[in-house]
């Protein structure tokens, strides 16, 4: 059977009632999505089924804590199976990890939408955001043997190159730049300046969206939205498409939607478009 192209967006939507009251159902009319990954939902499953409207397939994995947190995947189809857990049982149900299985022709693809921790440097948060990196990284390999076409999608709050963030020098010492987060994406991906960095390197993952920009700065996925940050651009690059190798060598398209200005944004992140060969 021939591959078809399936396309798989993510973006944190820091709350879903907000962005589609402030447009993000006009930009997902017209962006041709199949699976469609949401981090910080805030909202009930039933909320969130209203706003796709029926053509959707919804899963949700609400946060423990009303109001905070939660992912979901929604796709076109149905999924074959969903998973939740993740380490230790207190990730199981925190509304940060939700795998799952996608038929797409004679193959399956298992995306997960994740949201890590934005962690807080020399407090309990960091703490928190460790033992979720620690559980990711041990997910991993795993998610690997279940299905080579596998990837991870998603808000994950590292910026792991001081080319994923404009202000690098200023954030050294505050979480989402730290050493120690930085060394995860090291063994995910591979070290900078390693020869096979984002090629092998690590535990073989792919950082799809440097990958695709390569040695540039950004492109940027998150701004404050405060002062003048978006219109200098002056973001993060912590949205990501991380692929297992089998996945990542079937990409045919990769784009950042930022928005044309800082009025017409309905989140804080913006959305990153891949599409992959499947089928």
């Amino acid at each position: 059977m021939a591959q078809r192209t399936v396309r798989l967006a993510t973006v944190n939507v820091n709350g879903v009632r907000a962005a589609f009251r402030k447009g993000m159902g006009a930009w997902l009319d017209g962006r041709g999505v199949d699976i469609l990954a949401l981090q910080e939902v805030r909202a009930d499953t039933a909320d969130l089924e209203a706003l796709l409207g029926p053509e959707w397939s919804v899963l949700h994995d609400a946060a423990t804590a009303k109001g905070r947190a939660g992912v979901a995947i929604a796709s076109r189809g149905k999924a074959e199976i969903h998973r939740v857990a993740i380490g230790e049982e207190d990730f199981d149900t925190a509304g940060r990890w939700l795998e799952a299985d996608y038929a797409v022709g004679d193959e399956v693809v298992t995306v997960v939408s994740a949201y890590v921790h934005s962690g807080e440097a020399g407090s309990p948060k960091q703490v928190e955001k460790y033992r979720f990196l620690d559980a990711m990284e041990a997910r991993l390999p795993e998610l690997v043997a279940h299905n080579p076409l596998a990837v991870v999608v998603g808000d994950l709050n590292v910026a792991h190159r001081s080319l994923d963030i404009k202000n690098w020098k200023g954030n050294l010492k505050n979480s989402g730049f730290l050493p120690e987060e930085r060394a995860y994406w090291d063994r995910f991906v591979g070290a900078e300046g390693a020869p096979d960095y984002n090629a092998g390197g690590g535990i073989g993952w792919v950082d799809v969206g440097r990958r695709a920009a390569g040695e540039v700065q950004g492109p940027y996925t998150w701004w404050s939205w405060r002062g003048q940050t978006f219109a200098n651009d002056a973001g993060w690059r912590i949205d990501y498409h991380l692929a297992s190798p089998a996945l990542a060598d079937r990409v045919d398209a990769v784009v950042v939607d930022r928005a044309p200005t800082r009025d017409e944004r309905w989140s804080d992140h913006t959305p990153v478009v891949v599409d992959y060969r499947v089928g």
